[in-house]
């Protein structure tokens, strides 16, 4: 799974993105710094391993824009970069990734890592019924640049949309200066639903992602999913909800993911398989504010 994650580093690259990828079974984690000493001192042995994996990601994210980066602080649960640097981590299954951009224009930065599909009856927490149509029953995503032209999307794909982009549009409304560059996710996890997956067991265990799996050491609530932003967000994190974007096709089997409260903050996301499940993350803001061109 390492690398096919790995396999992404030109695509991002080519959208002047850095890939960092860390996992929890790396040998010798060490904090980089007091402060990572100090949260990670006081978190389960599984969230420190996580903990800790999320800020190497991090770092190797910026390095890979060329961008040094020591220790990443926090501010209550959430993480705080040094100016200049700007990065947005996502974990699943035991691996975290991240994505940063060079210093420069201050853009909409957001990712999510899906590495266990989630049942179509995820559905109902992600998509209001104006969304529904762009679902597909293909059992796997389409794999990068394989897109054909009015093709469906799966769930997994359409809330990994929604979760990158949320953590884009909030990070950019709070005007913070924290240097982070991420928003916090939402997601079904937030509604504390449990649903069944395709074999029946239920999705509200440990091993599973939004629908409750164990929280990220970094996340702001007890039922709300394994991502971390901007402080100043803890609020509006644990209140909303991936209903509160509207999703829709975009041109090169991108898609458009927009505030319903206010469609002209939008941003362009890119979904790609990886293995069973997918990577989305940020590409942009979106050049156009006509929704009814957008979102059809």
């Amino acid at each position: 799974m390492i690398g096919e994650v790995s396999a992404l580093r030109p695509l991002l690259a080519a959208a002047g993105l850095g890939l960092g990828i860390a996992t929890v079974r790396e040998p010798g984690p060490r904090p980089a710094g007091p402060a990572e000493a100090a949260a990670a001192a006081s978190m389960p042995a599984r969230r420190r391993l996580e903990f800790l994996a999320g800020r190497r990601a991090a770092r190797r994210a910026l390095r890979a824009v060329g961008l040094d980066c020591g220790e990443i602080p926090r501010s209550g649960r959430l993480p705080v970069f040094p100016p200049g640097r700007t990065a947005s981590i996502s974990h699943s299954a035991g691996i975290a990734v991240a994505v940063a951009r060079a210093a420069g224009p201050d853009l909409p930065l957001g990712c999510d890592l899906e590495l266990r599909p989630l049942p179509r009856a995820a559905a109902r927490l992600v998509l209001r019924e104006d969304e529904e149509e762009l679902l597909d029953d293909r059992d796997e995503p389409f794999r990068a640049g394989s897109r054909p032209t009015g093709a469906g999307w799966t769930v997994t794909e359409l809330f990994s949309a929604k979760e990158a982009a949320w953590k884009a549009l909030a990070s950019t409304s709070t005007g913070t200066g924290t240097g982070t560059g991420t928003g916090t996710g939402t997601g079904p996890a937030c509604l504390g639903v449990a649903l069944d997956a395709p074999n029946g067991d239920r999705l509200d265990g440990p091993e599973y992602g939004r629908l409750g799996e164990a929280q990220d050491p970094d996340a702001t609530g007890s039922q709300i999913p394994r991502e971390e932003g901007p402080q100043g967000l803890r609020h509006a994190r644990s209140a909303g909800s991936l209903r509160d974007l509207r999703v829709g096709p975009a041109d090169d089997g991108l898609c458009v993911v927009r505030l319903r409260a206010d469609p002209a903050r939008a941003v362009r996301v890119r979904v790609v398989r990886v293995g069973t499940g997918v990577f989305g993350y940020v590409l942009g803001p979106s050049p156009s504010l006509d929704t009814s061109a957008a979102l059809g």
